[in-house]
């Protein structure tokens, strides 16, 4: 079901709400360029959709600004509520709405993935889940935490590091096994037996399940032991120790050694703060912070949605969610619960005893995240205002963007454009730009052309910068004012450009209007801070520079295979999806191709490994 057309103003009329049935099913409100801005469900979608109508859009709510921007509404009926909650939290995983409850942070946090479908499986960092079978454990909090947890693993668990699923042939090997870091799979020296037993040990640190490992390993070492297999033996306790040694750090917080997550909750006006202790086997072992500055809906319906989110993004659902109130839908989202956990969950609201006390070690978390808001901003509306003053910008520069050109010779061009916003990044505004209209290294004519696309665009939309930072000095400075001035952008925004000098001066700062640059303290937290912005861009450029050449290296390989032309190409890249898999798949599966015989498929698998 579709809402009259988007350009004819609100669509929530008596006309459209008779039109719509008293099912259960989902809605999506989108704007005027067709972007969802919200996803909601329903037990009877035109009772919640009238709800809508009702309200005064007159009022300075985030509700009547949502209703303001609405231009068109989809619905999609479905059989019961509850289909439509695993449907709802499906969109919002797609679609990402700026007015659904969405359980992330400024930061990206990260995973350890072991990759279990592999005959060799290995344990490493990732930075976003994937649907490749394997397992992931996360999101980490902090990035100290997750290195240290995976160098842990990897000190006493010596699985293989190298990189792709498939194990290569060595004649010797790396300098790994010889530190005792790897078992060697790829000279045949690794047991498999042995080599799943340590995957499973791993999983199971990372399950919370340390003091049934530690059980399991000490009966192994006994075995061991009294078959005079002293070399195992030593090598379990080895095991033992390390992970008593974790167990001793961890913080126990429940006694009856439980798996649970609990949701702390707290408001200041119009934002909210979660926080979320999980604790596994009674110990506590992370603590995730999420900051909604505001939300739409009410808080049974914000902690309903928070909860949804949090599980639907994949986490494991622990045998207990401890929750400071009843959300909405209750029993609906604890059936949905059961659902993915495969087993029963319960959902405590707790009144008194130790689960209350853990609970309002959460809600002490979440106050904390205000606490720590409010530091950030105070510490950046100081930083504030030392830029403005000391590069004499005309207005605070709480929007800065940086850009970065870098190219290899003229080729491969790209500019790399990165954006803070009050002193964080904002990764939504992050950008690069392929070059299009110049050829040959000319890296003025290639700002200049960004920057038009850029600032014409933040020109449209009204996302234009406080502060544009350029790399590089009087040249790149110049070429920045003159687009501005092009678009009548002189007194719309700030410039300044950034360089780094060979001689013992350090950085310096180029404004528009100054003939000599601004030298700043070494030690200055705005040159810090800047130059950090600067940095970014680099990293941001860089990163992108290394993934374009590595596709075009791997497509220029296939053309170099002799034997295999276009026809054999394209079935190639048909049945196992890009270059890099072609380069990383079997002999077997390559044969597996149609039209690639025995001989080629040997041919395209040696041109790739040896």
């Amino acid at each position: 079901m579709i809402s009259p057309s988007s350009e004819n103003g609100f669509p929530l009329t008596p006309e459209f709400l008779e039109s719509v049935g008293t099912l259960p099913g989902v809605y999506l409100m989108k704007d005027g360029t067709g972007e969802v801005i919200y996803v909601g469900k329903a037990r009877d979608l035109r009772k919640r959709l009238a709800s809508y109508a009702r309200h005064d859009r007159h009022q300075a709510t985030k509700t009547a600004v949502l209703l303001n921007k609405i231009r068109r509404i989809d619905t999609i009926i479905t059989e019961t509520e509850k289909e439509a909650l695993i449907l709802e939290a499906s969109l919002i995983k797609k679609y990402h709405p700026r007015y659904n409850v969405i359980l992330r942070d400024d930061k990206n946090y990260p995973f350890i993935k072991v990759t279990v479908a592999e005959k060799w499986p290995r344990v490493m960092m990732a930075r976003r889940k994937t649907d490749d079978g394997a397992r992931y454990f996360g999101p980490f909090s902090s990035s100290a935490a997750m290195w240290e947890t995976l160098n842990y693993l990897n000190s006493i668990f010596p699985l293989r590091r190298c990189k792709g699923a498939e194990v290569q042939p060595r004649q010797r090997p790396c300098l790994n096994h010889q530190m005792r870091r790897c078992l060697a799979p790829c000279v045949g020296k690794a047991d498999s037996d042995r080599y799943g037993e340590m995957v499973n040990s791993i999983l199971m640190v990372l399950e919370g399940k340390k003091e049934k490992l530690v059980e399991q390993l000490t009966v192994r070492m006994q075995r061991a032991s009294a078959a005079l297999h002293f070399e195992e033996a030593a090598l379990c306790r080895d095991w033992i120790r390390a992970v008593r040694e974790t167990l001793e750090k961890q913080l126990v917080v429940d006694a009856h050694g439980r798996d649970q997550d609990l949701f702390g909750f707290a408001r200041e006006g119009g934002a909210v703060a979660l926080s979320v202790l999980l604790v596994r086997g009674g110990r506590l072992e992370d603590h995730l912070p999420f900051f909604l500055a505001d939300p739409l809906e009410e808080d049974a319906e914000i902690l309903r949605q928070a909860v949804e989110g949090f599980y639907g993004d994949g986490r494991p659902v622990p045998r207990e969610v401890v929750l400071p109130f009843h959300p909405a839908d209750l029993e609906l989202l604890h059936d949905w619960l059961v659902d993915l956990k495969g087993v029963s969950v319960a959902m405590v609201v707790p009144q008194r005893g130790d689960r209350l006390g853990l609970l309002r070690m959460a809600e002490t978390n979440a106050r904390q995240i205000f606490s720590d808001k409010q530091k950030k901003s105070q510490s950046w509306l100081a930083l504030a205002e030392i830029l403005q003053k000391g590069l004499s910008l005309r207005r605070s520069p709480r929007r800065i963007e940086c850009l970065d050109i870098s190219n290899i010779g003229g080729e491969q061009a790209v500019g790399s454009l990165v954006c803070f916003v009050d002193g964080e990044r904002e990764k939504k505004g992050y950008r690069h730009y392929k070059i299009r209209t110049v050829s040959g290294a000319d890296d003025y004519a290639m700002m200049a052309e960004v920057l038009r696309r850029r600032l014409s665009k933040g020109q449209a939309e009204g996302t234009l910068p406080d502060l544009l930072l350029v790399d590089g000095g009087k040249g790149q400075l110049n070429v920045a004012r003159v687009v501005a001035e092009e678009l009548g952008l002189a007194g719309a925004i700030d410039l300044a450009g950034i360089a780094k000098e060979r001689d013992e001066e350090g950085e310096k700062l180029y404004l528009p209007g100054r003939k000599n640059p601004i030298l700043l303290p070494r030690h200055s937290p705005s040159l810090l801070f800047l130059m950090r912005v600067r940095d970014e861009a680099h990293r941001y450029g860089i990163t992108f520079h290394r993934r374009w050449r590595g596709r075009e290296a791997l497509s220029s390989a296939l053309d170099r295979i002799p034997g295999l032309g276009p026809v054999r190409r394209q079935a190639l890249l048909a049945a196992l999806g890009s270059v890099k898999r072609i380069s990383q798949a079997s002999v077997d599966d390559l044969i597996g191709v149609a039209g690639i015989g025995p001989q080629l498929g040997r041919q395209i698998w040696s041109f790739f490994h040896e």
